[in-house]
């Protein structure tokens, strides 16, 4: 793990190379965009790039990183990628500006208090066994659209418990048409685009406003009820702040999104990634069967034993190092400032990339290694260094809500099944501004211990 400290310098600015006239470096980014960002380094520490008509900088030093998500008034969320984020998350807690975050954190960080963790994770434990009971020895399997099963269902089952079926909610298709809609978006960033009546734009549009009805319908049933359920959802509904006020309607909404969105995409992706990162490292999967089948002993893994699964809980930490669901994002400057010794304009967006960081060889030696035991020494890293659920202020709230489930999904599977991907067909990363997979099959072998 990096423990490196950064002398106070002047860090370096340029303009990447390569911009085509009109059009800048938006082809380049579109086409590549995981090369294209994790070469921009060797250009500078902060490196501007054109986006079409839009100007952007790459901040590319995990300092210049700090500094960026430590002052979120003079860098708010905006910019390239969280505007087209907010289009379906409003001004949830991942997406709304600094003036409201701090009244939004204050009331929400209740319903992930590490007391309520216990309870989740035991609607978690059973979502998991309950997608996984179907499965058989010797079938085939999508991976990613398996664990997009699994997320989804836990996910839905944490937020809306009172419903009876809460894992069979139609939420799964709306949310997977939405993610891929805003990847688009922010791979393609020219004006206009998103407004064309495209079959795929219509389908966003529709999937948006389903979304929208369902949770609306799920809130009034809630309030209608009025009994706390022990789920998110009735953590939101009873959420007051300090003068007593709760959430409007609209804010709960854009509340649920976010959760649905983190909950769903980011988990599944980082569990496919584990399966595929595990099949090619033998000698990490035999030591993480060892570690299970001393805890579990065949059973499903429990809250309760987490502790006991460092292994499996460093899996999580190094495959979230090398795919960080949420790969890039974005901020805007709200007032002249200069970040590095160099100025920046107001108005103008910075991008940073965890992915970016995760792969620079001075942090990470060997960085394109999957390598869990570098997990193993107790010094933190730097600030700016490791960052899948960002830093600051605007840390991802449910940090530990998503590192749990995955750590059960992970220790509840691996358990019992050997999950091998198809040889010969590559695992490649979607383009999106979510680092998930593309659809890939993999087959299932039942252990025995």
């Amino acid at each position: 793990m990096p423990t490196h400290v950064f002398p106070a310098a002047r860090f370096t600015a340029a303009t990447a190379p390569g911009g085509l006239p009109l059009l800048g470096h938006a082809p380049a980014f579109a086409r590549r965009p995981l090369a294209f960002v994790a070469g921009l380094p060797a250009h500078g520490d902060l490196v501007r790039l054109r986006l079409g008509p839009l100007d952007a900088y790459v901040a590319c030093h995990p300092e210049l990183v700090r500094r960026l998500l430590a002052e979120d008034r003079t860098y708010d969320k905006g910019g390239l990628v969280l505007d087209r984020a907010r289009e379906v998350l409003g001004d949830g807690l991942a997406t709304c500006p600094a003036a409201a975050h701090r009244r939004q954190r204050r009331m929400l960080q209740p319903a992930f208090h590490r007391d309520r963790l216990p309870g989740y994770a035991a609607m978690m434990a059973e979502e998991i066994a309950g997608t996984t009971a179907s499965w058989r020895d010797g079938d085939t399997i999508d991976v990613p659209a398996a664990m997009y099963r699994l997320t989804t269902a836990v996910t839905a089952r944490c937020l809306f418990a009172a419903h009876e079926r809460a894992g069979s909610l139609p939420v799964h298709e709306s949310m997977d048409v939405i993610t891929r809609g805003v990847g688009r978006r922010v791979m393609m960033p020219l004006p206009g685009v998103d407004r064309i009546p495209t079959p795929g734009n219509r389908r966003f549009r529709r999937a948006r406003q389903d979304l929208r009805e369902i949770t609306e319908r799920l809130i009034a049933d809630y309030r209608a009820v009025g009994t706390d359920h022990g789920d998110l959802l009735s953590m939101l509904l009873g959420a007051r702040d300090e003068d007593g006020q709760g959430l409007s309607d609209a804010e709960i909404h854009d509340h649920v999104v976010t959760f649905l969105l983190a909950g769903m995409e980011t988990t599944a992706a980082t569990l496919s990634w584990a399966w595929t990162l595990l099949a090619a490292n033998p000698s990490v999967r035999a030591r993480l069967h060892t570690e299970l089948d001393t805890v579990l002993d065949g059973r499903p893994a429990r809250h309760e034993d987490l502790p006991a699964l460092p292994l499996t809980a460093r899996i999580v930490s190094e495959t979230l190092r090398l795919y960080p669901p949420v790969w890039i994002l974005s901020r805007t400057v709200t007032t002249a400032t200069e970040l590095g010794g160099h100025r920046v304009p107001a108005g103008a967006t910075i991008l940073f990339s965890p992915y970016l960081l995760h792969r620079r060889a001075d942090l990470f030696p060997c960085p394109d290694r999957f390598d869990p035991d570098r997990w193993l020494t107790t010094a933190r890293p730097a600030p700016g260094t490791y960052a899948p659920f960002g830093l600051g202020a605007r840390r991802c709230i449910g940090e530990t809500f998503g590192t749990t489930e995955a750590a059960l999904a992970i220790a509840t599977i691996a358990a019992r099944w050997t999950i091998t991907p198809t040889p010969g067909r590559p695992v490649r990363p979607t383009r999106s501004s979510s680092l998930s997979p593309r659809p890939f099959t993999a087959a299932l072998a039942r252990r025995s211990r």
